[in-house]
């Protein structure tokens, strides 16, 4: 009886981490997933047709996240224009990028001379070999610009030329403010890149965050 009594006391602890694990698991992929990959955006938005969506008609991942920003396309655009790790920085932690061995400095203020952004650039997460930068696929000034990965092995080909695709959207909003909605769209999700989204998530919002606050003035340049 004694023994028994031992063994399902030691059961207990193990038992109770199992649960909280299996809760903790269900709450992540019920609540928190679903929750991050809509983030601030509107059903809406959400059902909308946007800019982009046409290079990955069937993607396995899709993500909507959206900011309201108090300021008119034409302030905001200029920021998402020189975005880059090579030029305006992309806007997010920049404590949290340089632990994860990809320093930059966030721009503060607009650059002319990086201003001219095209079809066929380059934008970077990144200064080293990853992850591999975007390129520039679509651009409506003021409007929406579009990013890409092209497919470059045999089994990235056959889901289409394109493995994954990053828009910005800007839209107007009432009382002049504008409405910017960023959508990824991915044609294969492998299994790491869902562990890895929540990270994801976390940098895209602080992106999110600091194109409209520097946008609405909120940073003022050095």
């Amino acid at each position: 009886m004694k023994e028994r009594r031992r063994r399902r006391r030691k059961l207990l602890p193990a038992g109770g981490l199992l649960a909280l694990g299996l809760g903790t698991f269900w709450f992540y992929q019920r609540q928190a997933m679903p929750w991050m990959r809509r983030w601030g955006a509107s059903d809406e938005e959400l059902q909308a047709v946007l800019p982009g969506d046409e290079l990955i008609p069937g993607p396995e991942l899709t993500t909507t996240r959206a900011v309201t920003i108090q300021a008119p396309a034409e302030k905001i655009w200029p920021w998402l224009v020189q975005m880059g790790a090579d030029r305006g920085g992309m806007y997010s932690y920049t404590w949290l990028e340089a632990l994860l061995n990809c320093p930059q400095v966030n721009a503060d203020r607009i650059h002319p001379e990086w201003q001219d952004l095209q079809v066929g650039d380059q934008v970077r997460l990144c200064m080293g070999e990853m992850p591999p930068p975007y390129t520039v696929v679509a651009i409506e000034p003021g409007c929406a610009l579009v990013l890409a990965h092209p497919a470059l092995t045999e089994e990235d080909r056959q889901f289409g030329p394109w493995c994954d695709t990053w828009a910005f959207v800007l839209q107007p909003a009432d009382s002049g403010a504008t409405r910017l909605i960023v959508r990824s769209r991915t044609a294969r999700a492998v299994s790491w890149l869902r562990w890895i989204e929540a990270g994801v998530f976390v940098m895209e919002r602080g992106m999110l965050l600091g194109i409209r606050d520097r946008a609405e003035g909120r940073i003022r340049a050095s």
